[in-house]
C-alpha cells in the first residue's frame, strides 16, 4: 500500500518582495518536508514580484502556485485569500509565512513534525519560548515593543501562548474550517491575535517551538500607523464584541504549552 504524505501548503502574502521570494523558494524546495508546496499570494506588487511568481510556478508547476489579488488590502485578507485557496486545493497542512526571510524556514519541519504528532491544532514558531530569540540588531526599543505587545495581548485575551503575536504558524486544515475563515474580521497585524483568541475559544490546543527572528534584509517594512491602531484596539474588540452563536467556548479549557 502506497503512504500518501499529508499535503504541506506554505501560503506566502508579497508586495513588493521580487528580491526575497526566488531566495525563500529556493529554500523550501531544499526541506525535508514531502508533498510541500508554496502558495504565493500577491497583491498587484508594482516591483514585479507577480511575474517573478509566475515564472517560479512555470518552472516548478506541480509545487509552486501563484493568487493574484488586483489590489493590497492588508495582511489579513491576503492570508484569508491563500488559506482558503489552499484548503480548496486539499491541504491538509496550511502554513503562514512572511516573505521577507525574517521567518527560518528551517523551522518548518518541526513545526509539521510537532503539528501531526501531537494534540496540536496550531504550531507557532516561537520567539519567547527557550530556545527562540529575536533578531540581535533589533534596537531595544522595539524590543521592549514586541514583549510588552505580547503581555498586553495575553493580559486582555488569556490566550496563555509566549507569542500571542506570532505570524509564522502551522494550522491544520480542520481548524482552519473550524474557526469560520469567511468571518475573521482583522487584517494588519491583529490578524495573527484574533486567529488564535479563534482556537483557544473552540477548546483546542496551541503549541509553540522555538525560532530565531531575523530583520529583513531587502525591502521595507509593511507595518504603519493604522496598522498599529487595529493591533492595538482589536484585543478589546475580541473580549468585549458580541460573540457569535457559532464562538462559544469549548467546555474544556485549552492548553498552549511549547515544545522543542
Amino acid at each position: 500500500m502506497t503512504v500518501v504524505s499529508p499535503k504541506v501548503v506554505v501560503v506566502v502574502p508579497t508586495y513588493n518582495e521580487r528580491d526575497n521570494l526566488p531566495v525563500l523558494a529556493g529554500l523550501l524546495a531544499d526541506l525535508p518536508v514531502p508533498n510541500l508546496h508554496l502558495l504565493v499570494v500577491d497583491d498587484n506588487s508594482p516591483d514585479g514580484t507577480g511575474e517573478v511568481a509566475d515564472g517560479l510556478a512555470a518552472r516548478s508547476p506541480d509545487t509552486v502556485g501563484v493568487l493574484h489579488r488586483t489590489a493590497k488590502d492588508g495582511l489579513g485578507r491576503a492570508y484569508l485569500a491563500g488559506m482558503t485557496r489552499a484548503l480548496d486545493d486539499g491541504a491538509d497542512v496550511v502554513l503562514q509565512m512572511d516573505a521577507d526571510l525574517s521567518h527560518p524556514a528551517s523551522a518548518i519541519p518541526s513545526m509539521v513534525d510537532t503539528l501531526l504528532t501531537t494534540d496540536a491544532a496550531v504550531v507557532l514558531g516561537s520567539r519567547y519560548v527557550a530556545g527562540g530569540s529575536t533578531a540581535t540588531d533589533w534596537p531595544w526599543h522595539r524590543k521592549a515593543l514586541s514583549a510588552w505587545a505580547n503581555l498586553y495581548v495575553n493580559a486582555i485575551l488569556h490566550l496563555h501562548v509566549k507569542d500571542a503575536t506570532a505570524g509564522f504558524k502551522a494550522w491544520r486544515s480542520e481548524t482552519l474550517r473550524a474557526i469560520d475563515l469567511p468571518s475573521v474580521h482583522s487584517n494588519g497585524y491583529s490578524f495573527q491575535v484574533e486567529m488564535n483568541h479563534r482556537t483557544v475559544r473552540r477548546g483546542l490546543t496551541i503549541r509553540e517551538v522555538p525560532i530565531r527572528f531575523e530583520e529583513r534584509i531587502q525591502g521595507t517594512s509593511k507595518m504603519s500607523l493604522a496598522v498599529q491602531l487595529e493591533s492595538a484596539l482589536t484585543p478589546w474588540r475580541l473580549r468585549f464584541g458580541r460573540t457569535r452563536p457559532d464562538d462559544s467556548p469549548a467546555p474544556r479549557r485549552p492548553s498552549a504549552r511549547g515544545h522543542s
